[in-house]
């Protein structure tokens, strides 16, 4: 392909989109109508915390023509209009910004210019954006927060949504997805937008399966780790299926998806009773971290002192859109707060007691228990019997299973984590002493 590829809309997708294309070869014009951005992008100043992002931006620099102008991208063979969608706490999306750089995009294009929707939209969307002798395609993303580096340059595979399956791709859109080696699926426009919702409605089903057992183990004495093995070994789940247990769905992605689902579902007379059960499932879920320091510090303790580490709503990112530690600080009124991330600034909060601490152990020290709200890899290093010298309590509330749970009962700690009894009720049941 001599002429560039055109990527428009710098944030977090249409970033990695234009270095994964660049990191293939490919001359990428990345284009954004904001100067500023376009300003901080040129020092190297990105405006999203992604593993590996910045190294891949740097590497391909000599292939990236950072511009605020949309007149360059009159020069592309193919343009990927890769903004992200904003979306409210309810999953509703909101377009208006999606259309506005269309119709930039629209008119500086070349007649003959291939131009890809990459930005996730609703069915019907692409068909409505359909011009005149415009090659239009619909490009399914599949970026995830944390793996979006990784999963861009190395796809599992391509769903590209087409006016007319059974036509060929032009040329150029044909080179530059042969350069990523995966099965490319052409299907309808519809089909495309619906599913990228659809995977993420499969995803959620598994996620509700397994957090209601894995709330079973807790309840009964059984542990889900020892449970998942057997599972992975079942060709009709597999060994790449999602079973970790966590505290509800949290991000934005998969909320939106799921409003869609419900939304069109309630418009062409479907029945969305499912969707709804799996997110007041999801919700309920979010709070076991609450109601855990309800039972065993808030109800017991006067003044109660709750260090809190992590904010974002996963490891690896700096995005905190629905995340626990968030709707969790936000029900703590009446406590004080210590509150410590990695990435994510601690200062707007709006909690009135919270506190931010510079480092994991100095947000422990004199609180009556911590919540480890997201599995920072420095968490993990974390020591039990460090914790345990700082608190004045003995509760640790680990989700995600961060620490080892036997070093937590050897230092004298109470452990709760999802998927299996707390610590301190093995050990009565084991006829232990804590």
């Amino acid at each position: 392909m001599n002429r560039p590829v055109g990527v428009a809309g710098l944030s977090h997708l249409g970033l990695v989109a234009a270095a994964s294309i660049a990191a293939k070869g490919f001359h990428v014009v990345a284009f954004d109508p904001d100067k500023d951005l376009i300003g901080d992008l040129g020092r190297m100043e990105l405006p999203v915390a992604e593993p590996g992002l910045s190294e891949l931006v740097a590497v391909n620099s000599q292939r990236l023509s950072l511009t605020a102008d949309a007149e360059e991208l009159e020069r592309c063979g193919v343009v990927y209009l890769a903004r992200d969608v904003p979306s409210g706490d309810d999953g509703t999306s909101d377009l208006t910004v999606i259309e506005l750089l269309l119709d930039v995009v629209e008119s500086k294009l070349s007649k003959e210019a291939v131009l890809v929707i990459h930005s996730q939209v609703p069915p019907g969307f692409t068909r409505r954006r359909m011009r005149p002798g415009r090659s239009l395609y619909y490009q399914v993303e599949t970026l995830v927060f944390g793996r979006a580096v990784e999963r861009a340059l190395n796809p599992q595979r391509i769903i590209v949504g087409c006016a007319d399956p059974g036509i060929p791709m032009p040329a150029p859109y044909g080179a530059l997805l042969a350069a990523f080696k995966c099965p490319v699926h052409a299907m309808g426009y519809e089909s495309a937008e619906l599913c990228k919702i659809a995977i993420n409605v499969c995803l959620m089903a598994t996620i509700s399966a397994t957090n209601t057992m894995a709330e079973l183990c807790e309840n009964l004495g059984g542990d889900w780790s020892e449970i998942v093995p057997a599972l992975r070994s079942d060709p009709r789940i597999g060994e790449e299926a999602y079973l970790a247990p966590g505290l509800g769905i949290a991000g934005g992605n998969l909320e939106r998806d799921l409003a869609t689902v419900r939304r069109l579902a309630r418009e062409t007379g479907g029945d969305d009773r499912v969707v709804t059960a799996w997110l007041g499932h999801s919700r309920h879920r979010r709070d076991w971290v609450l109601r855990t320091l309800h039972g065993q510090v808030l109800a017991k303790t006067k003044d109660p002192v709750v260090a809190i580490l992590g904010l974002a709503y996963k490891a690896n990112t700096a995005s905190t859109t629905n995340a626990p530690a968030l709707a969790l600080i936000e029900n703590l009124t009446n406590c004080g707060l210590r509150v410590y991330d990695p990435v994510v600034p601690v200062n707007g909060l709006g909690h009135p007691h919270a506190i931010g601490a510079a480092s994991a152990l100095e947000a422990c020290e004199g609180a009556n228990a911590v919540a480890i709200m997201t599995p920072w890899a420095e968490f993990r290093e974390l020591e039990a019997r460090d914790l345990a010298a700082r608190l004045s309590g003995r509760i640790v509330v680990d989700p995600y299973f961060v620490l080892d749970g036997t070093a937590c009962r050897e230092a004298g700690l109470d452990h709760f984590t999802l998927g299996r009894p707390p610590s301190s009720s093995i050990d009565r049941r084991d006829g232990l002493s804590c």
